[in-house]
């Protein structure tokens, strides 16, 4: 991944830790949160996409948020083969970087290929924590082999820390019930918008990233959460063409 000089990247990464602490401190829309946060994962750190995997109470692995469609379909294909970096990261609790997938031929027999099909060279993923529990991963995804700067380890573990406080909130962490319901809540959210995707795209005849942006524009335009938004979209309580109407407006903010 091509690197950013430390001194042109930190006054924006400064002000992504200022705009995640802000939207913490308040009520907030965990989808939005977590998709600003991979686009900062892109920004900051120059990878090509980046996606965040969530495992569920019953030990299975759930796509959360992703900076497009293919870095989705990507993070879904790990899943549906049980095999690639960001399972691995998962299951043991540790980082794990691949500076060149094709050297990881012979521990991913299936996601290497695929990964490489799609252009991506360099895989990196560091894990969610929860104490000593490993609730999900945010991954990295290279056009180009190389490995990752200490600095941006560092930055991606701090990037990876802000996404579980997003997902649990300090005051669900105490009390296991909540925890269960603040994980199935962001589970059946990302479910539901990946349904509005689907509708907006097919009416719109577009692609999925430009439903999502779409998407997004409407709710920040009309200052809704975007789960809200989707719901509406799914149940048809918000006709699609009016929506699709925002997707040449550029988000605010």
């Amino acid at each position: 991944m091509v690197q950013t000089p430390e001194p042109a990247r930190e006054p924006r990464l400064l002000g992504a830790f200022v705009r995640m602490a802000d939207t913490l401190v308040d009520d907030y829309d965990i989808a939005e949160l977590l998709h600003e946060l991979v686009g900062y994962c892109v920004s900051l750190l120059n990878a090509a996409e980046a996606g965040l995997v969530l495992t569920d109470q019953r030990g299975g692995f759930h796509v959360l948020a992703s900076s497009n469609e293919e870095s989705r379909l990507l993070e879904l294909f790990q899943v549906q083969v049980n095999e690639g970096p960001c399972l691995d990261c998962v299951t043991t609790g540790e980082s794990v970087f691949v500076s060149d997938v094709r050297t990881g031929i012979e521990r991913w027999p299936r996601f290497a290929p695929q990964a490489l099909a799609q252009g991506f060279f360099a895989v990196h993923a560091v894990p969610m924590r929860l104490r000593q529990d490993t609730i999900g991963a945010l991954n990295l995804f290279g056009r180009h082999p190389g490995a990752m700067r200490e600095p941006d380890t560092d930055v991606a573990r701090a990037l990876a820390d802000i996404a579980t406080i997003g997902i649990l909130q300090e005051r669900a962490i105490r009390r296991g019930e909540v925890l269960t319901e603040q994980l199935q809540t962001a589970l059946n959210s990302r479910v539901t918008i990946e349904q509005a995707k689907g509708v907006l795209s097919q009416a719109g005849q577009i692609d999925m990233d430009s439903a999502f942006q779409a998407l997004r524009a409407y709710g920040r335009s009309h200052n809704t959460l975007l789960s809200e938004v989707a719901h509406r979209i799914v149940t048809r309580g918000i006709d699609p063409v009016t929506v699709l109407s925002f997707s040449r407006r550029p988000p605010a903010g």
